[in-house]
């Protein structure tokens, strides 16, 4: 498909101008930075390099262990997710869950495994893998090895409806939900605390390759009903319930200013590229604009397929 090509183009030419592709380091030095958040010291956040998106892995400290939220993107830095959340508490990871399939919630699943240590999802999300795994596989291998794992993951399902997890001396919430950034997800609730994944970003445009941008905002009604105290995103900041304000705001802003095109069957390049110039300018200040470049020709899609079944209304 055109745009799957797209994808690709426009990720390697972002990827160009980040780091240098990994390389073994003797003494370990970390590529990634961890810290605790000061608002309750209790969850900690690993972020990987730019060369990994920049992507966010969560701990959270039991008095048995440690769990983590999604393994990572690249293999190295699931390995530095490991080491730096186990090293900053003296606790050991005892499980890992994915929240939805993206690479970068599922790449490090086999290290995590290495190690003896269960890494769980949701049976819709592990479904999704293998299709998603083979397409990023084709895509990234070459550009990342041997920063790309050989074998599928293959994490392990608890079942296909929301659950509670136990593990480390404590219980979490994971919820299954429906479409949305991803084909599946799973959000996990714990003592106030609500990670996202993907769902919501912070600082960043979102992730809309799939053109689930109506469902993902049922998905965001079904997030603020549990009411949460602090919301950890797939990147960015953690902060409070207003990231999933904004993130609903900004959603809504985007088929707005899609709708404000008249999009029509069949797709053209060129109603694409004005239709992310116009989010580019009521968002000058969020990064990773190339998550919206590779999204844009699903969600102008979307949006013109309801435009037809409307009348043009």
């Amino acid at each position: 498909m055109k745009h799957v090509q797209l994808f690709a183009s426009l990720l390697l030419l972002f990827l160009s101008g980040c780091a240098t592709a990994p390389t073994a380091s003797p003494g370990r030095r970390y590529e990634g930075t961890a810290h605790r958040l000061k608002e309750d010291s209790r969850v900690g956040v690993y972020t990987s390099k730019p060369w990994g998106f920049s992507t966010h892995s969560y701990w959270i400290e039991g008095p048995e262990g440690l769990i983590v939220l999604d393994t990572q993107f690249l293999t190295s830095a699931a390995r530095e997710v490991l080491e730096l959340a186990e090293r900053e508490t003296g606790k050991k990871v005892v499980l890992a869950v994915v929240l939805h399939p993206n690479p970068d919630k599922f790449n490090g699943t086999g290290v995590f495994q290495e190690r003896g240590i269960r890494v769980v999802t949701a049976r819709q999300v592990l479904e999704r893998i293998p299709a998603v795994f083979e397409l990023r596989t084709r895509w990234f291998k070459d550009r990342y090895a041997p920063d790309w794992p050989e074998a599928e993951p293959r994490p392990e399902s608890f079942g296909e409806e929301t659950a509670v997890l136990e593990a480390a001396g404590l219980k979490l919430k994971a919820h299954v939900m429906g479409p949305g950034c991803s084909d599946a997800q799973v959000a996990v609730e714990w003592e106030g605390h609500l990670f996202t994944g993907d769902l919501v970003a912070n600082g960043t445009h979102a992730w809309l390759e799939l053109g689930y941008q109506h469902e993902w905002l049922q998905r965001l009604e079904e997030l603020a009903r549990l009411n949460p105290r602090y919301v950890h995103p797939g990147r960015g900041p953690s902060a409070g319930p207003e990231l999933l304000s904004r993130q609903r705001a900004y959603l809504e802003k985007v088929i707005e200013l899609v709708r404000a095109t008249g999009p029509t069957l069949p797709v053209r390049d060129e109603a694409v590229a004005g239709a992310v110039q116009r989010v580019l300018a009521a968002y000058p200040e969020l990064d990773l604009p190339v998550f919206l470049r590779v999204g844009m020709p699903e969600v102008y899609r979307r949006e013109a397929e309801l435009r037809a079944k409307t009348g043009g209304h």
